[in-house]
């Protein structure tokens, strides 16, 4: 059997089951070159953009900061800092909506723009061993920026050895052209970021995978490539065809090695690592020029969009102000998507930031995307099954997300789902199967979470009740050894005067109890009644002698005692 390098060496592409073939209509967007969007007044950006836990909170209200200085500072492994997008004063920290189709809220740090756009001190990385980039990529605060938001330097220390590195520059979804224009006008730098991937992972071969739809993109990056000093076999070309969703990870992985991730594995686990072509070009920034991630590249594109294009947005801008600037062509019912048309989804509201996941907004027009909004029954004509890339059966998990069958649905492979929305897009009955989906997934996620929390509190709670018991023991057994520590510091006289008293105690107890049983037989019987009473006298008497004798044998050592 060949080896990996063997297989990617002899040329091949191969291709995945499935997958579909939409209207592009990049031509909206990547005719021009990038430009910068202006400095707007006021920015929100929100403390958690990637996915993993949020950093703490360093800064406060009424601080000024500078564009580059840290918010938030890491301190756990999934941890990443946020920075400021440019320089100005922080007005509030607060909830505001985030950027989600759910709308729920999040904590932000809005910053009023001083207008100076002034830079902290950059420090660029001199020290290039894979541990200091590692370190580097972390504090700037990059992660993923082809849609997974994953923190790159976690995935930049894999478990296992990687044997092929695959830099993805496919861009399948329609509409978006952020990373193709991005090739086109930064090729350089994305390939300077490229070579200091590779001083920390080693791979034995580098694959750059453009789709055949993107020339320019191509021209550019292999001109990139022989500036390089990644050569060939190490570094290689491939142009793929274009074919939705060429661009997801596992199948583009399938199409350039023949591979395929196990299911719920990941491509480390096949000596694979992944990175898109924005990723990169952060690294370069922040590696060679000190510079964390603040900005990224937005796709502005649709018929109703005044100004389409590729734009240098800063973190933490607010939408509306963005596409107010852009020329949207405001319509009734107008929809804003974030992302493309087969994975977006849209925006509750526009009153939201740009964040690190934001590389597209479509501005559809009302003749734009036409879509019949009523859903009907399923015919199970089995179009959904022939276009899945996962090979899973949508129409089965469409039945099992409706009625809401949890365990079903992961036995079909559920959380294999990416999401592509192909099945969708073949539907005759028009069912939005990736939106069952989606919340089936939350469903079943929430469930897991609270049996997970269950299961922490019932283990709190057991382990709480050791602790009682443990600390009850102890106190048990510090009181014996302090009472037998007492006992034996004692003197016979003291030890006397106890034992006196402890009779007189008991004599009095039984004398209660004699009345009280005498008081009892008296309303049954007046006879026994006296028989108890005698009986209680005597015990009494006893108890009497018993003290009068202990008290007289102390008194004997000491009269005053």
């Amino acid at each position: 059997m060949k080896t990996l390098v063997e297989r990617i060496d002899q040329g091949d592409l191969w291709n995945f089951f499935g997958g579909i073939h939409p209207p592009q209509k990049k031509t909206l967007s990547s005719q021009s070159s990038l430009k910068r969007a202006p400095l707007f007044p006021l920015y929100h950006v929100p403390l958690a953009q990637h996915n993993g836990q949020p950093g703490q909170l360093c800064v406060e209200v009424g601080q000024h900061v500078l564009k580059g200085q840290a918010l938030t500072q890491s301190f756990g492994t999934q941890e990443l800092p946020i920075h400021a997008p440019t320089s100005g004063t922080i007005v509030t920290i607060e909830q505001r909506t985030q950027t989600h189709a759910s709308g729920l809220t999040t904590l932000m740090c809005s910053i009023k723009s001083d207008g100076q756009d002034q830079w902290i001190d950059k420090q660029p990385c001199t020290d290039l061993s894979p541990d200091h980039i590692r370190q580097a990529i972390a504090q700037a605060g990059i992660c993923g920026l082809g849609g997974a938001s994953f923190p790159s330097h976690i995935k930049l220390n894999p478990r296992k050895p990687i044997e092929c590195l695959i830099i993805n520059g496919v861009e399948c979804e329609p509409y978006i052209t952020s990373d193709d224009r991005l090739m086109q006008d930064k090729a350089a730098e994305i390939i300077q970021g490229l070579e200091l991937v590779q001083k920390v992972v080693q791979a034995s071969r580098i694959l750059f995978a453009i789709e055949d739809n993107k020339p320019e993109a191509i021209a550019a990056v292999r001109h990139a490539i022989e500036q390089s000093t990644l050569e060939a076999p190490l570094l290689q070309l491939k142009v793929i065809p274009t074919k939705y969703p060429s661009g997801g990870e596992k199948q583009l992985i399938e199409v350039l090695t023949g591979l395929q991730v196990p299911s719920q594995g990941l491509p480390a686990d096949i000596g694979i690592l992944m990175h898109n072509v924005g990723t990169l070009f952060a690294v370069c920034r922040a590696i060679h020029h000190g510079e964390p991630l603040v900005e990224r590249v937005v796709t502005i594109t649709g018929e109703a969009a005044q100004k389409p294009g590729n734009y240098w947005v800063p973190l933490g801008t607010p939408i509306d102000t963005l596409l107010n600037w852009a020329g949207l062509i405001t319509q009734p019912d107008q929809k804003v998507i974030m992302g493309g048309p087969m994975m977006g989804f849209t925006l509750p509201t526009l009153n939201v930031p740009v964040v690190k996941s934001t590389n597209c907004l479509l501005l559809p027009s009302a003749t734009e995307l036409i879509t019949d909004e009523v859903e009907r029954d399923c015919i199970r004509c089995g179009d959904c099954a022939s276009v899945c890339p996962i090979e899973l059966q949508p129409q089965q998990l469409y039945w099992y997300a409706k009625s809401a069958e949890h365990e079903k649905s992961k036995q079909y492979n559920l959380f294999d789902c990416i999401e592509c929305g192909c099945c969708a897009y073949v539907c005759p009955s028009n069912i939005p199967l990736v939106h069952y989906y989606r919340v089936e997934k939350a469903q079943i996620r929430m469930q897991e979470h609270e049996q997970y929390e269950a299961q922490r509190a019932k283990e709190r709670f057991e382990a709480r009740n050791i602790r009682l018991e443990e600390h009850k023991q102890k106190r048990q057994a510090r009181h014996k050894q302090a009472a037998v520590t007492r006992k034996d510091n004692m003197s016979s006289e003291q030890k006397d005067l106890i034992a006196a008293a402890m009779a007189r105690a008991q004599a009095k107890k039984a004398q209660q109890q004699a009345e009280q049983a005498s008081n009892s037989a008296s309303v049954e019987d007046p006879k026994k009644a006296a028989v108890a009473a005698a009986i209680a006298r005597a015990q009494a008497k006893k108890a009497q002698q018993q003290a009068e004798q202990a008290s007289n044998s102390a008194s004997v050592e000491d009269p005053k005692k």
